[in-house]
């Protein structure tokens, strides 16, 4: 069984950073796509970005130049670095994985995400 635990989340002003860790167990990691999805009060789960498993990145338009995805093979652990954070950012924040050997990262939809994470929740100030 795969597990998923975010963490790293927190409140920060408009303008910081921060950098959310998501530890993976259960299979091996290097062989999977992982994404970030995050959830706003009311608002549908939205997909950020996602990192294939050799290393190929996609981005949602709001987040490109802010965000990056990074996976550490060697820890199984899948990380979001956020930089210049705006107040649209705030979220309940999800790490994901495919259940596909080696697939691709054409399609981002929630559905194409076969595990998930508890969530970690962002807040960002104004």
């Amino acid at each position: 069984q795969v597990q998923l635990v975010e963490s790293g989340g927190g409140l920060v002003q408009a303008g910081g950073s921060l950098r959310l860790s998501c530890a993976a167990s259960g299979r091996t990691f290097s062989s999977y796509a992982m994404g970030w999805f995050r959830q706003a009060p009311g608002k549908e789960r939205e997909f950020v970005a996602a990192i294939s498993w050799n290393g190929v990145r996609v981005y949602v338009d709001s987040v490109k130049g802010r965000f990056t995805i990074s996976r550490d093979n060697a820890k199984n652990t899948l990380y979001l670095q956020m930089n210049s954070l705006k107040t649209e950012d705030t979220a309940v924040y999800y790490c994901a994985a495919k259940d596909t050997r080696y697939s691709g990262i054409e399609n981002n939809a929630s559905t194409s995400y076969r595990f998930w994470g508890q969530g970690t929740q962002v807040t960002v100030s104004s």
